[in-house]
């Protein structure tokens, strides 16, 4: 992963381009912004702060939850979204820049999310907006919302356990050179004192060298295991993430079948009742896939829906904190939603 320039902490007016942008302060700031706008993600009463607000949505990779779960949680708190997918609908298709694209398209909108193929091209993106610029994913480079929504579940987890993140176990298992969601999750956590990350990865989707100094920089452990059942064995948390097989040969591809972690080797492990789930999804639920079994859904620890119901109040919370929203406008505006969400429907 190439260096990044230092980056300003993440706050009003601020771009959000990466993990490095948060110290232990910015992420309590963060997740505490959360927690007052969990009513309104989980549709217990609705709220118009950013009421004439606009944003710009550009995804131009292909994106389902990311792109949803941005453009929900702007709506939620009362603002507009304008959108634009893939490059074919997109002035780029006829060759403009994306400083070009991007001076024009801030001009439209109070706050801009993009996710690009390439890596770097966000802060591209954000070197010539005239807003406030989110990435969403640039590439094989990082994917920070994913990670502060992981960091958010994964400290909620614990606390409802009376444990904490600071001296955790955490099995990281799958893609773990491809993985962005991983090396920006990696990189957050080590804001945290005493985290072990147990790494297996399939031959050749090894951890980068780079977000494995910036752990040992920051005063954690790597440990590097030979299966799966030995780094789950000693965890109280398993992140697992999809094998990529696009990026793969087939003579890899040839070692990756079945699955990677599933109900069965949990139970081996002797962790299938404590231990917490997590996944950023997609998930590959075809029967040969080397990816998390569906078989694990009904584990009493599995997160993976809540990381997604999380990701709406992370997100909402990081457009508030960008577009310099407090915690008291937010709730001066809250009110009872005048529609219902709890009808026993019956369809067909």
């Amino acid at each position: 992963m190439p260096s990044q320039p230092t980056l300003p902490m993440f706050s009003a007016g601020r771009h959000l381009l990466s993990v490095s942008q948060f110290d232990r302060d910015g992420l309590e700031l963060l997740f505490d912004m959360a927690d007052v706008v969990a009513p309104i993600a989980e549709r217990r009463s609705v709220c118009t702060v950013l009421d004439g607000a606009v944003l710009g949505s550009l995804f131009f990779e292909p994106s389902t939850r990311t792109r949803l779960s941005f453009e929900s949680a702007f709506l939620r708190l009362g603002g507009e979204v304008t959108t634009t997918t893939g490059f074919t609908f997109s002035s780029m298709a006829k060759g403009e820049s994306i400083q070009d694209t991007s001076r024009v398209v801030s001009g439209y909108s109070d706050v801009l999310v993009v996710r690009h193929p390439d890596e770097g091209s966000v802060a591209e993106f954000a070197a010539a907006s005239t807003v406030p610029v989110l990435n969403a994913g640039d590439g094989a480079g990082e994917h920070p919302s994913q990670a502060l929504l992981d960091s958010y579940t994964l400290t909620r987890e614990l606390d409802a356990r009376g444990r904490s993140l600071d001296g955790a176990t955490i099995a990281v298992v799958g893609d773990l050179k491809y993985g962005r969601t991983v090396h920006s999750l990696i990189k957050l956590l080590s804001v945290n004192d005493g985290i072990t990350f147990r790494l297996f990865s399939p031959p050749s989707l090894g951890l980068p060298d780079s977000v494995a100094e910036h752990a040992h920089q920051h005063g954690n452990t790597i440990v590097e295991c030979r299966s799966v059942l030995e780094a789950v064995a000693e965890a109280d948390v398993v992140y697992a993430t999809r094998v990529q097989r696009e990026r793969m040969t087939e003579e890899l591809h040839s070692q990756v079948r079945g699955n990677l972690l599933n109900r069965e080797l949990l139970e081996q492990a002797g962790v299938a009742q404590d231990i917490i789930i997590m996944h950023p999804l997609p998930r590959d639920s075809r029967h040969d896939a080397y990816d998390l079994s569906s078989d694990v859904d009904g584990l009493p620890g599995l997160a993976i829906f809540k990381q997604t119901d999380n990701g709406l109040k992370v997100r909402m919370a990081m457009f508030l904190i960008a577009l310099g929203c407090s915690a008291d406008s937010v709730r001066a505006t809250l009110k009872q939603r005048p529609w219902r969400a709890d009808i026993d429907w019956e369809l067909g």
